[in-house]
Order: structure tokens, then sequence, then C-alpha cells
């Protein structure tokens, strides 16, 4: 017998777990106070942000993608871009609260454009008219 044999087990542990794990990376990562390793040209943790919650976008547009949403791709981007934004504001909420953090408003931006271009991207790679 297959060690996964049930469907919902298998979308569970391909697609929605990889969004948990990285979701609790992110928030195990914003625990710790702020670190200056960052490069040093200017706004650079924006582009880290961007980047970050552009994976975020990226995953939940597979998980989403394993619902009813599929064959709405434009609900699936908008969807998908929306819960790595709203993750984005609540960890921005939680670093409020962390020693030597703070929040700002120009990360949660950071974060939702991430968002969306991750789910974007996401849309681009499994569209089904792709030309290429």
């Amino acid at each position: 017998m297959p060690i996964f044999s049930n469907i919902r087990t298998k979308i569970f542990i391909f697609y929605w777990l990889p969004v948990i794990l990285y979701c609790l990376l992110i928030f195990i990562q914003s625990s710790y106070p702020a670190t200056d390793s960052i490069p040093t040209f200017p706004h650079a943790d924006k582009l880290v942000h961007t980047g970050g919650y552009a994976l975020l976008g990226f995953l939940f547009y597979r998980a989403y993608g394993t619902t009813g949403l599929q064959r709405q791709a434009v609900r699936l981007l908008i969807v998908s871009g929306l819960s790595a934004m709203l993750y984005g504001i609540s960890d921005e909420i939680h670093q409020y609260f962390v020693p030597s953090r703070t929040a700002d408003i120009i990360d949660m931006i950071a974060d939702a454009a991430g968002g969306f271009m991750g789910a974007a991207g996401a849309w681009v790679v499994w569209r089904k008219d792709r030309v290429f």
C-alpha cells in the first residue's frame, strides 16, 4: 500500500504543508532581533521583503490551485496575492512586539507587491494557453 494513499493527504503534504512551513519560517525569522547583515545599498530590505513574499504568493497559488479556484484564474491570482499580503501585514504587526524590530508600512507594501508578483509568476508558469 502506498504511503500516501489518500488524495487529501497528498494534497496537504505537497501543496499546503510548504505554505505552512514557509509561514512558520517567516514567523521564526521575524521573532529574532533585527540584523545588520542585509546588503548596505538603499532599501535593500524592501527587496528582501518583496522576494520573500513573492515566494509565499507563489506557494499560495500552488495550494489554492488544488481547490475550486483552479478554474478561475483571476480569482486564484487575487486570493493568492491577498493571502500573502495579509500574512505580511500580520508579520509586521508581530514585529511591532519584537525588541529591536519595528512595524513598517513600506515593508507591508513590499510584502503585498511581492505576494502579487509571486502569484502572477505562478499563473505564468501554470497557465494552459502559454506559448513557450
